[in-house]
């Protein structure tokens, strides 16, 4: 076994499952996809600490825990279509990828959706599509999703975002300040889109999401 394969597994048995992570599949994504890839080469002795690290562009690749817990909530299935807002390093997109039938992500930094294509490419994860843009607007000709992930902070849920869920659909985001937020579920509960069920899963530190329905800068 490989010294990786070891560290991947400790982080699901000692960060994961002693906390609340419970779902088979989450679970066994977060042990399979190398995480070490997705960080600096500097990092790479990192990878797999409870913590966030730095990527390109003033970002950040989240702690696995926070990745693990994210994913959970989704409740994905391997039928559905998922958004990401900030595809980032690309971590977050390969467990998504694994675990739905397609993922498109928004990413605003053009060199990072650049890195993380290669990466993706690299683990033959090709049921995922980037583009580069204000993900706050979403992927309006790809909707609806059954499933949104921001991984970003925004100020206020992003109607913007809701309005492309399907009915049943569930969003993931971060809201609050700059500095720290709560993370919510957000289901969508009829054809109307203020119809929703909102749920809080915790406080959390995001980087901002810019864009229109973020920060302007």
């Amino acid at each position: 076994m490989d010294k990786h394969k070891k560290q991947r597994m400790r982080m699901v048995e000692t960060q994961l499952k002693t906390r609340d992570i419970t779902d088979a599949r989450v679970l066994k994504a977060m042990e399979t996809i190398p995480r070490h890839l997705f960080v600096d080469e500097g990092l790479i002795e990192q990878a797999y600490n409870d913590n966030p690290l730095p990527i390109d562009a003033n970002q950040t690749i989240s702690q696995p825990y926070i990745v693990a817990l994210m994913t959970q909530a989704l409740e994905l299935k391997p039928t559905e279509r998922v958004l990401e807002i900030g595809t980032g390093s690309g971590y977050q997109t390969a467990i998504l990828a694994s675990l739905a039938f397609r993922v498109f992500s928004v990413e605003r930094v053009a060199a990072l959706a650049a890195k993380a294509r290669k990466i993706l490419d690299q683990l033959n994860y090709y049921n995922v599509a980037i583009r580069v843009g204000d993900g706050s607007y979403g992927w309006k000709e790809e909707a609806p999703f059954d499933a949104i992930i921001t991984t970003a902070a925004v100020p206020e849920i992003p109607a913007y975002l809701v309005e492309q869920l399907a009915v049943g659909g569930r969003l993931i985001v971060p809201v609050g300040k700059r500095n720290v937020q709560d993370l919510y579920k957000i289901t969508r509960l009829s054809k109307n889109p203020q119809d929703i069920k909102k749920e809080e899963l915790g406080g959390c530190r995001f980087v901002s999401l810019i864009g229109e329905s973020g920060w302007k800068e």
